[in-house]
């Protein structure tokens, strides 16, 4: 089956924000489909070449931060945050968008994963410590209606304790209520329930975080 071809000349804008666009990915003649993206024209992943899209960088990056302490068995670090579309506080890794500083790094993903730990824990990664390491450098939330795209980084914080742990740095929209720390067996649980201890969903890169603590892939 021949694949559609998608060019830059036959998207048309919709809708333009700051932090939302929304094109129309004319693939055809009369045949539509629609991308909402955080993406600008000249970036949209829908126009990209084979070789452009294995080099591009993801939108945001998801962390799995791994908490290591004396004495006790590592645990896997997750904070409740406010999520505007469900209307409520979720279970959620630390994460953020790829700020343009960082693309512009050696390690765009590592700097982003060190920045929004800081931001979300108050925790300052340290390399000479602390291991940082990418598990998947681009993943498609969806390549559906929205071309949203996380790397999954993992870092394992070795910590004498966990003084300094603050969700003060919380900018902009944010809202956080909390942290969680799973053992392996807590982990398990939530993952068997489907449902987080309070009883909430939580979203697919929780599930991530969830599946990759408990695998033997560490």
């Amino acid at each position: 089956m021949k694949k559609p071809v998608i060019t830059k000349e036959c998207v048309e804008t919709i809708l333009d924000k700051k932090f939302i666009r929304v094109f129309d990915l004319q693939y055809e003649e009369g045949r539509h489909y629609f991308d909402a993206t955080r993406r600008p024209l000249e970036k949209l992943v829908a126009t990209m070449s084979d070789e452009e899209f294995r080099k591009a960088l993801p939108d945001a990056v998801s962390c799995v931060v791994i908490v290591d302490l004396p004495g006790k068995e590592p645990q896997l670090l997750f904070s409740y945050e406010f999520r505007y579309p469900a209307g409520r506080f979720l279970l959620g890794v630390p994460a953020g968008l790829v700020d343009p500083e960082d693309a512009e790094k050696d390690e765009p993903l590592l700097e982003t994963a060190k920045r929004e730990i800081h931001e979300e824990t108050g925790i300052v990664v340290d390399e000479d410590r602390d291991e940082l390491f990418v598990i998947n450098p681009f993943l498609f939330s969806t390549p559906g209606m929205t071309d949203e795209s996380n790397a999954l980084v993992c870092v394992k914080l070795h910590l004498q304790s966990l003084e300094g742990l603050t969700q003060e740095g919380a900018e902009g929209q944010e809202c956080f209520n909390g942290f969680e720390l799973l053992t392996k067996d807590q982990a398990k649980e939530i993952l068997r329930n489907g449902v987080d201890g309070k009883g909430d969903f939580y979203s697919v890169y929780t599930w991530a975080a969830l599946m990759y603590f408990v695998s033997d892939m560490l």
